[in-house]
């Protein structure tokens, strides 16, 4: 079992920046892939970026390329999502996840432990 546990959400302006968190305590964290997936309202779940094992390779959505960066510290057994350059369209409650895979991240159904979810709204 792996617990995991988003942080750093909140309300902000367009344009500005969050660092969400997502602390994962049970299993080795660093045999896991980890993802970041939102969900807005009245919408599907979306995948949002993924990075692998060790850190060296990393995927993301076409909406978010160039202004959001993941990153992990297996040490802390901690992933981080950097977010900038905020959007209204990227209100949503944000989830990080994690796979044993690392073919098929960009589908939600690959992942086998969630987190409870982190709220982001961005303001006009």
């Amino acid at each position: 079992q792996v617990q995991l546990v988003e942080s750093g959400g909140g309300l902000v302006q367009a344009g500005g920046s969050l660092r969400l968190s997502c602390a994962a305590s049970g299993r080795t964290f660093s045999g896991y892939a980890m993802g970041w997936f939102r969900q807005a309202p009245g919408k599907e779940r979306e995948f949002v970026s993924a990075i692998s094992w060790r850190g060296l390779s990393t995927k993301y959505a076409d909406s978010v390329k160039g202004r959001f960066t993941i990153s992990r510290d297996n040490a802390k057994n901690t992933v981080y999502l950097q977010m900038n350059t905020l959007e209204p369209e990227d209100t949503a409650v944000y989830y990080c996840a994690a796979a044993t895979t690392w073919a098929g991240v960009r589908n939600w159904d690959q992942y086998d432990y969630w987190g409870q979810g982190t709220q982001v709204t961005v303001s006009s």
